[in-house]
């Protein structure tokens, strides 16, 4: 019986190798095609009960408890209305939306220990999108007891912002104090802004231990922005009514309650469009808000646009049953 030559042997090892090689690259290229057909049916059956619940809640769009009329904000990306959606015998105001804006917030401290003395802070690369408006709060403590003479001065980007503390704190409380709020959104739009507090020569070292600081300043930064050209985060909002003392109903807005439906919306078209009783489209803003008698809901669904499947178009038309006679 011939043996195999150790050429041949190490010939038949390279060839089964390649053979495997080429065998896991196959199942890999396959489970990956699979997977990712798999996360794009989930995002689309999570877009479809999406719309078919907007679809029921829209259609029994009715008047606020407050008397308000039922369409409040009737945008390309965004819809607002009243509507009993949980049949609880109270009317919800409920928005339907594409996430467009973002917002954030960051803190940060500074102190020194001599004599007149200054410290800073900065924040960066706090932006994804276009900023819209910036706020800071900032708040001090130290050596500040005495009016007049001992106080801090605030700097943004080198422009001086204020004066805190002229009047009115004390001596090292060890709690924050002459706390202000700002509008620095002029000195955040470029991603980067810098703070600088600046005791005056009157503020000493006269903190005692365990505080061990001349003056200390907190910066609480925050800012809102505009993701319009990255989100794709379809969201649902809603406000449940509040009846104060007074009996007078209203809806608060810092009272939303947003659930995310999809991440994976893709549309550049409307997601919106508003048709009168005779069927024609509305583009007139105005309008839309007292004219609208029928919708129609429209959304495109992909999770990757780089690679196929090609995006996947759900769309319905409904009637706002409340308003057809209005």
């Amino acid at each position: 019986m011939k043996s195999f030559t150790l050429i041949e042997t190490l010939i038949a090892i390279f060839v089964f190798t390649l053979a495997m090689g080429a065998v896991s690259g196959l199942i890999l290229m396959a489970y990956r095609t699979q997977s990712y057909t798999w996360q794009q049916s989930i995002a689309i059956d999570e877009a479809r009960k999406g719309i078919e619940t907007m679809v029921k809640e829209i259609r029994m769009a009715g008047e606020g408890e407050d008397g308000s009329y039922p369409i409040e904000i009737a945008e390309d990306k965004e819809f607002m209305f009243y509507g009993d959606i949980d049949k609880d015998g109270k009317t919800e105001k409920v928005r339907y939306f594409l996430g467009t804006v973002n917002s954030g917030n960051q803190t940060q401290e500074c102190q020194t220990s001599t004599q007149g003395s200054s410290c800073s802070v900065s924040f960066s690369n706090f932006l994804k999108g276009n900023l819209i408006s910036a706020q800071v709060k900032i708040s001090v403590d130290g050596d500040l007891g005495q009016n007049n003479k001992e106080y801090v001065d605030i700097y943004a980007d080198g422009q001086k912002l204020a004066t805190l503390c002229l009047t009115g704190c004390s001596d090292c409380t060890g709690t924050w104090q002459g706390s202000q709020t700002f509008d620095v959104t002029n000195f955040a739009s470029d991603n980067l802004i810098s703070f600088l507090a600046q005791g005056s020569s009157y503020v000493g070292p006269a903190c005692p231990s365990p505080l061990n600081y001349t003056m200390k300043a907190k910066f609480e930064f925050s800012f809102t922005e505009d993701i319009s050209a990255l989100s794709h985060e379809f969201k649902k909002g809603v406000i449940d009514p509040v009846i104060d003392a007074g009996g007078k109903i209203s809806y608060p807005s810092d009272q939303e309650k947003v659930s995310l439906l999809t991440s994976y919306i893709r549309n550049v078209p409307p997601i919106f469009e508003y048709y009168d009783q005779n069927g024609n489209k509305i583009t007139d803003y105005p309008a839309r808000l007292k004219d609208t008698k029928m919708m129609k809901v429209y959304l495109v669904v992909n999770i990757d646009p780089n690679r196929p499947p090609n995006e996947f178009e759900l769309e319905s038309s409904v009637q706002l049953r409340n308003l057809k006679n209005e």
